[in-house]
């Protein structure tokens, strides 16, 4: 994360950029290891976490942005849940590369319409880049999915993931009905490795 690198000595940043160099990862964004097809953990956050989300509207219009991007590369969207200062998108995708240019067109169209609402055009960086995580098995795509739906309660937007409707959750609900998720577990918290790295 950009946040981290900040807070490195000089010797540290040096030894980050030679190992970075030496496993082929670009010096000033993060890697992509995993480029085939296959079910992905997309996580992208506003630029030093400000939170430019904070209408209602912003984030509904996001969310439909955001959703349209994914299903115009043919992705399956599984889950996905669009916070004030980042989002996360667990999906069936044809490869990243196809990812990467659905998100610059997001990000990119997104960025203009809030700077410019926002009177900020030429001044203010929206987004940062995305990262992704390669699904290993359906217990980690469980497990990711109930995370993505617990997102906004770990974060204190509310305490009912309910009560948030910028999330795949309503989706599964209409669909198989509130008491079926928590039976299947899809809304227990996780913790462990998901909360590492990629979570903003």
């Amino acid at each position: 994360m950009p946040y981290e690198y900040r807070k490195l000595t000089p010797d540290e940043r040096e030894k980050l950029v030679q190992l970075r160099k030496q496993r082929g990862y670009p010096l000033h964004a993060p890697p992509h290891p995993f480029r085939e097809a296959g079910s992905y953990l997309i996580t992208a956050a506003i630029f030093e976490h400000a939170h430019v989300m904070v209408s209602p509207e912003r984030r509904t219009e996001f969310q439909a942005m955001l959703l349209e991007g994914f299903r115009a590369i043919r992705a399956e969207i599984i889950g996905w849940v669009v916070l004030e200062n980042h989002y996360h998108v667990l999906a069936n995708v044809a490869g990243l590369d196809l990812v990467s240019s659905a998100l610059k067109q997001v990000h990119g169209s997104s960025s203009r319409q809030w700077n410019l609402q926002d009177g900020l055009t030429g001044r203010r960086k929206v987004w940062y880049y995305f990262f992704d995580r390669l699904m290993r098995s359906e217990t980690q795509l469980s497990q990711t999915l109930s995370y993505i739906h617990h997102n906004l309660v770990k974060h204190g937007y509310v305490h009912d993931a309910y009560d948030w409707p910028w999330s795949s959750l309503f989706m599964y609900s209409d669909e198989h009905g509130g008491q079926v998720l928590r039976e299947r577990g899809q809304l227990l918290v996780v913790s462990g490795d998901l909360d590492q790295d990629w979570d903003v």
